[in-house]
């Protein structure tokens, strides 16, 4: 466990921002045919600059999607609707390059009788769970995403009308070995129509936005506030940087707390294992850490193509483990209590369900609501009871952010 004073940064960014505009697109494409054909097999990049999208990819589907009126939709739903800007979603174009799924690929991974689903391509995953929030995510990447939330809320709303849709943030925790004790740096980048006064901006972005999310305990008369440092914020969106899909692994993860295996999430259907089993390695991270077996935990999966169990599990608690990570690796390789081969997954985490635009919006993890089934904690009481440490403990929450 660590000692002494350290500072550790995560950033987020808001549903505007141009990579997690294409996130959206892709993942939209992805949700339209799971919702016409629940066994689609989609691959879907997309690219956004000024008033241009590209849409590219594989596709096997008995479903169909205008990919044009899907495009101009999510770029209306985010909130560039200004015709005097150059992306919005009245005139932006659309191009499409989408192919059929490699038949190699389909050899692999498609169930055979007496031949259970392959993964779609080998690769390393990371599940991650710790005790610092209720939803049992490192706080740095909590709170930047809150801050996101509440100003996305506030300009939803109209309470501040000068908010364009690109924003980032990014939150430093100060903490006393594993304990966040304090904020020590809160950075807020607002994009805002031209005649707002920077005054103005800050004083909101502080009052309203960033007291509104952070507990005051964690907040003392050292903390700083940058609000959008260079003084302006005027353009943004795909009309100032380009945006590609799964440019933004970190923010939809853990916010560099915790390792990533590399691959993207969206735009694609979970027989590809980057989604599935990140997304099961989370659910095995966060039930180990609910049942009190540790304080802190990293599980990582790793997967070749067509085969369908893990190569290999990896269990790391840190030095937080109340029982030794042999243990807890054992029991997340039995079968009758998790199970990570790609069809398993699909199953128990109801993932041929379009609920996927969500995720790209506001998160992958840390949110608890029905279409993530992979947030739940319904493992908990049992992994407790398995390694012989009776009634599940309280969890261990420092603040309530």
């Amino acid at each position: 466990m660590a000692k002494g004073l350290r500072q550790f940064t995560s950033e987020a960014v808001s549903l505007g921002h141009p990579d997690k505009v294409a996130d959206q697109i892709s993942d939209a494409v992805l949700d339209e045919l799971l919702r016409q054909d629940p066994y689609s097999r989609v691959a879907c990049e997309t690219m956004v600059k000024s008033g241009l999208a590209i849409v590219a990819g594989e596709i096997r589907t008995n479903g169909y999607v205008e990919v044009p009126r899907l495009v101009k939709e999510v770029v209306r739903e985010i909130g560039y609707t200004d015709p005097m800007c150059s992306f919005n979603c009245h005139s932006v174009g659309v191009l499409t390059c989408l192919e059929p799924q490699s038949a190699d690929i389909a050899l692999g991974v498609d169930e055979k009788k007496g031949k259970e689903m392959g993964a779609g391509d080998q690769g390393i995953m990371f599940g991650f769970a710790c005790s610092e929030t209720p939803e049992l995510m490192p706080m740095p990447i909590h709170l930047a995403r809150l801050l996101m939330n509440r100003a996305a809320e506030l300009r939803e709303k109209g309470v501040l009308k000068y908010l364009r849709p690109d924003a980032k943030s990014q939150v430093t925790v100060e903490y006393d070995g594993d304990r966040p004790v304090r904020i020590d740096t809160v950075v807020l980048s607002l994009q805002h129509t031209p005649e707002v006064k920077h005054a103005t901006i800050r004083e909101d972005a502080i009052e309203r936005i960033a007291r509104a999310v952070i507990p005051a305990a964690l907040l003392d008369r050292a903390t700083k506030f940058f609000v959008n440092p260079t003084g302006r914020f005027v353009d943004g969106g795909p009309q100032a940087d380009c945006g590609l899909t799964g440019r933004k692994i970190i923010c939809d993860t853990y916010g560099g707390m915790g390792r990533h295996g590399g691959g993207a999430f969206s735009g694609k259907d979970c027989s590809k294992v980057d989604r599935s089993a990140a997304y099961a390695a989370r659910h095995a991270a966060k039930n180990v850490v609910a049942a009190g077996l540790a304080d802190r935990v990293e599980i990582q999966l790793s997967y070749a193509i067509g085969v369908s169990e893990p190569l290999s599990v990896y269990v790391n608690t840190f030095g937080t483990g109340r029982i030794p990570e042999e243990q807890i690796r054992k029991l997340l390789e039995n079968k009758d209590l998790f199970r990570f081969s790609p069809g398993a997954m699909l199953d128990r985490f109801q993932l041929r369900r379009p609920v996927f635009k969500q995720t790209a919006r506001y998160g992958h993890f840390g949110i608890e609501d029905e279409g993530r089934a992979w947030e739940k904690t319904d493992m908990s009481a049992i992994l407790r009871e398995e390694a012989g440490l009776g009634k599940p403990a309280k969890k261990r929450v420092p603040v309530k952010a």
